[in-house]
């Protein structure tokens, strides 16, 4: 039965046909809507966050499976509020074909009884983390339209004031066609690119963290995510981590023996006790060459590229929308919308239109002092507004879903959990 059901399904029950789902509308709606489609997956889990568990489940009212992610424990403290309703009121304005957005938000059965939420979004079908290290070949191709497509992504999010700031292969969902999809905006960060406010420098998966967070800087920039995408491209060439460390001060020192010794300029922004455990080490020269030993696909265009990914001072590091603009990723953008996109389309006589805008900005950038707002409320303050922001959406189809408790599946569904500690990314180095 579904699991996903009409809010109203807890005190009313559900068809007999959703018994095997996880998500079943109120029975008294006519047609179809809520029958089970014949032939389809049973609804099983396919992915466990720090923050949440992704089941892939029908939806009744169309009979598509869709991807639901469950929040739990959300007013467990502050923080986890805070981020919660930065992250839904993200993926509900997100509207790009490489953005991952929500399609619905399961209502809660009153506000007494809020304590969690549910998300559905668009199911894809693998991640870029599971492509790489599975053996299925990657050419040149793949690598330019899927470069192409995350910097896409990035630009969209960046023009909208947020900072992703966990950008990492197992965050780019991709489904059969190479369509990909950033994911995962647990620790986004609506930024104000003209403050230079302090943020926490705990983000990030530690492989993909830029020098500049290795080294404890608090003020920084969307070069952060550029670093991420660089660690990434490499690794799409090399089909192994660029730099893969035990710990953050290693992790720096791999990224030294590749870059060389950073200049007390490049350092600007790292703290008082990371200049000085560099400056103390022995002198290392650049060897940006080994990046050509990658992979045959390592080409003078795709190492200068990367090597302006991976740039030690973030303010030389190039910007997302220069990056776009590099002549190796022109037979990417070709592909990307030539077939893969939305926003380009064919005409009747079969050629293709292309949109004005290939790579859109945001409609509407966040304003940073909603994120100021945020700061200054209280948990029951949040919560309220959490609660409002969710009943006020109107669902697809004009009917709204809830999780169905006759579900073969609700019981592993309502039990499962989130990453333990171990899974999170690691805290930063304490230089000081």
């Amino acid at each position: 039965m579904a699991l996903v059901s009409h809010q109203r399904c807890l005190l009313a029950g559900v068809n007999d046909s959703n018994k095997s789902s996880l998500l079943a509308t109120q029975s008294y709606f006519p047609g179809s809507v809520g029958q089970q489609m014949q032939n389809v997956q049973p609804d099983r889990p396919i992915g466990y966050g720090a923050f949440g568990v992704v089941w892939s489940v029908t939806d009744p009212r169309s009979g598509k499976k869709v991807a639901l992610k469950r929040m739990p424990n959300v007013f467990l403290n502050l923080a986890s509020c805070k981020r919660v309703f930065r992250e839904i009121r993200m993926l509900c304005s997100f509207k790009n074909d490489n953005v991952l957005s929500c399609l619905d938000i399961l209502h809660p059965p009153n506000a007494r009884l809020f304590v969690e939420i549910y998300v559905l979004t668009e199911l894809m079908q693998s991640d870029l983390h599971k492509i790489i290290v599975s053996p299925q070949p990657l050419t040149a191709d793949h690598v330019k339209v899927f470069i192409y497509q995350i910097l896409r992504g990035v630009k969209y999010l960046h023009s909208a004031n947020i900072l992703h700031r966990d950008i990492k292969p197992g965050n780019l969902l991709v489904n059969s066609n190479c369509l990909l999809k950033i994911c995962d905006f647990g620790l986004a960060r609506i930024w104000d690119p003209s403050e230079q406010g302090h943020l926490t420098h705990e983000v990030v998966t530690q492989y993909y963290r830029a020098p500049e967070l290795l080294m404890g800087a608090r003020k920084y920039t969307a070069a952060v995510d550029v670093w991420s995408i660089g660690c990434i491209f490499a690794e799409l060439l090399g089909r192994r981590i660029l730099f893969q460390a035990q710990g953050p001060v290693e992790q720096l020192n791999l990224i030294i023996d590749l870059l060389g010794t950073p200049t007390v300029t490049e350092m600007k922004y790292a703290c008082e006790g990371a200049r000085s455990h560099v400056l103390k080490s022995p002198f290392r020269s650049p060897k940006l060459f080994k990046l050509y030993s990658l992979s045959p696909h390592a080409t003078q265009e795709a190492v200068d590229l990367l090597a302006q990914m991976l740039c030690f001072d973030p303010d030389q590091r190039v910007g997302v929308e220069n990056a776009l603009g590099h002549p190796y990723l022109e037979e990417g953008r070709l592909r990307f919308h030539s077939c893969m996109c939305s926003c380009c389309r064919t005409t009747a006589s079969g050629q293709r239109a292309y949109a004005q805008e290939l790579e859109p900005r945001h409609s509407e950038a966040f304003d940073v002092e909603w994120e100021k707002e945020l700061s200054r409320l209280s948990m029951f303050d949040l919560r309220d507004r959490i609660y409002k922001f969710i009943v006020e959406r109107t669902p697809p189809y004009h009917i709204p879903l809830c999780i169905n408790p006759d579900s073969a599946a609700f019981k592993s569904f309502i039990t499962s959990s989130v990453a333990q500690p171990s899974e999170l990314p690691p805290s930063p180095h304490a230089w000081d």
